[in-house]
């Protein structure tokens, strides 16, 4: 049984195409702040129509990552206990320890250490699960029941199986949750240092030797803004189990919940934290968030009631891989 505020959640959420929410953020000591760089563009800076001076501060991706995060134990190098249950592909190294996860690698089942390797156990059952979309246009909803019986979190934040071996690398879900945070009114910080060599100031800088001195750019803002957006109409068009789609809406707003109140360290110079609560704004109608706590606790319960109904169901009818978690060995071929 849901808590009363996750319940009111799904009923608020029953016909709303997205759920939209923001957060005002803040460094946590001082002005500065340093945003996500690009090698060949360095700050992500543009122009509001407005005139206003922007600033890209996190990106899509980089969210996306850390927000499965929230879900990864690394002292433990497994899910959080209260989402265990939750379907993944663990790759080992010399045969007992962990190297990685579908949860871990930034393009999660496209990893090549998941699908390039020696050991092609989830190649080969990708392939025969999707042989159908050899020819012919893909059927999301069967590729978005195969990626939450085997990689849940992959349905969540978006997968593309560039593989010409698979549907002619035609297998692509969207994120069905995204977000990102930016920054206006912006302002450049420009500072700088030395790095010293106290042995021979004079040495080779070429070789790491010598005085080097180096030029830094971090930035002030007047509003830092998180934004999230849940797609719902996406999810919607999959067609899964109404529990699987509640687990969904759960699991996200955990993930958002949890980035905001142990993720935001971005960088060594990017420490943020928020100012006020997550704020929904739309549908508006004064949705409340529930607190990360109820919501751990609504999926835990989901994913229990679901590896329940599965019992006694032959393997291609469950809705999770069962162990939940399918381990491969990494060697390289």
């Amino acid at each position: 049984m849901s808590a009363p505020e996750v319940s009111r959640v799904y009923e608020k959420l029953s016909h709303a195409p997205r759920l939209l929410m923001e957060v005002e953020l803040q460094p946590l000591q001082g002005n500065r702040f340093q945003p996500t760089g690009f090698p060949d563009l360095g700050p992500a800076r543009y122009t509001a129509p407005d005139g206003t001076e922007m600033l890209l501060v996190e990106s899509p991706q980089s969210v996306a990552n850390r927000m499965e995060l929230a879900c990864w134990d690394t002292s433990r190098q497994e899910l959080i206990e209260e989402l265990r249950g939750l379907p993944y592909i663990r790759v080992l190294k010399d045969g007992s320890e962990m190297l990685t996860s579908s949860i871990l690698e930034a393009h999660r089942l496209n990893s090549p250490y998941i699908l390039e390797g020696k050991d092609t156990k989830v190649f080969d059952m990708l392939k025969a699960e999707l042989a159908e979309f050899e020819i012919g246009a893909v059927n999301l909803r069967k590729l978005a029941s195969v990626l939450v019986k085997y990689d849940t979190n992959a349905l969540l934040h978006g997968v593309f199986l560039a593989k010409k071996d698979l549907a002619g690398g035609r297998l692509r879900l969207p994120r069905v949750l995204s977000g990102f945070i930016e920054a206006s009114g912006v302002r450049p910080a420009e500072s700088g240092g030395v790095k010293n060599d106290h042995v021979n100031p004079q040495g080779d800088t070429t070789k790491g030797f010598g005085n080097v001195p180096y030029h830094r750019t971090e930035f002030t803002a007047e509003h830092i803004t998180a934004y999230f957006n849940l797609d719902l109409a996406l999810l919607r068009s999959y067609g899964l189990p109404e529990e699987v789609e509640k687990l969904f809406i759960a699991l996200a707003l955990f993930k958002i919940r949890r980035f905001l109140s142990t993720g935001l360290r971005l960088r060594t110079a990017c420490d943020l934290e928020p100012v006020g609560d997550l704020k929904v704004t739309r549908p508006d109608d004064g949705l409340a968030v529930p607190s990360e706590e109820v919501l751990l606790a609504e999926c835990r319960e989901l994913i229990q009631a679901i590896r329940e109904s599965d019992k006694g169901k032959a393997l291609d009818e469950k809705t999770f891989a069962d162990p939940p978690v399918t381990e491969i060995a990494w060697q390289k071929k």
